[in-house]
């Protein structure tokens, strides 16, 4: 059956077309959750919450073919609450790939995903948002700024601002390479 079916079914009630829906989406969603909170337990959680909402709220969906959009939206937004909740407690990240690397140069690889990570670290959680769901998973500014809900010009402009930044804290990060290591964290 195809995605609008399912949508369609799950929205009256039907828990195993839910449950398709969910594990077509799952492990999407938990890379960018992880990539936007960067914690894993608390990615793991606000995937939860997206998933509750949109059972909860499916009934009202008047676009099931914008299901994965609609279900971004909630699982960004998902993500900014529980960072937002959590504030002050210590973040890892774990930057896995979404799709597999193309083979090359492993040190350098690893190397310029410390880099990003640590850039990472120093831009605000709706930044970290829109460059995922941009580069990471792929969408383009339309599909990311329905995800979002925000105007397409906004979301443009809401990306650049948050690359600037993502280049300057890892600017930052390069002139002061031996800060983390000292357990220095600006």
């Amino acid at each position: 059956m195809d995605q609008r079916g399912l949508v369609e079914r799950a929205g009256r009630g039907d828990h195993d077309a839910f449950a398709s829906l969910v594990d077509a989406s799952l492990a999407r969603l938990e890379a960018v959750a992880r990539l936007i909170v960067r914690d894993p337990e608390l990615a793991r959680d606000a995937v939860q919450d997206a998933y509750i909402r949109a059972w909860r709220d499916l009934p009202g969906l008047r676009e099931p073919e914008r299901f994965d959009a609609w279900l971004h939206r909630l699982t960004v937004n998902a993500c900014l609450d529980a960072v937002r909740k959590r504030r002050r407690r210590p973040i890892e990240v774990d930057l896995s790939p979404i799709s597999p690397p193309v083979i090359g140069d492993e040190s350098g690889r690893i190397a310029d995903r410390d880099l990003i990570e640590r850039g990472f670290r120093r831009i605000r959680p709706e930044q970290r948002a829109i460059i995922v769901l941009h580069y990471y998973v792929g969408m383009p500014f339309s599909a990311v700024a329905e995800a979002l809900d925000i105007p397409q010009g906004t979301a443009q402009s809401r990306l650049h601002r948050a690359m600037t930044d993502l280049r300057a804290a890892i600017a930052a990060v390069e002139a002061a390479p031996g800060a983390l290591e000292r357990g220095v964290v600006a």
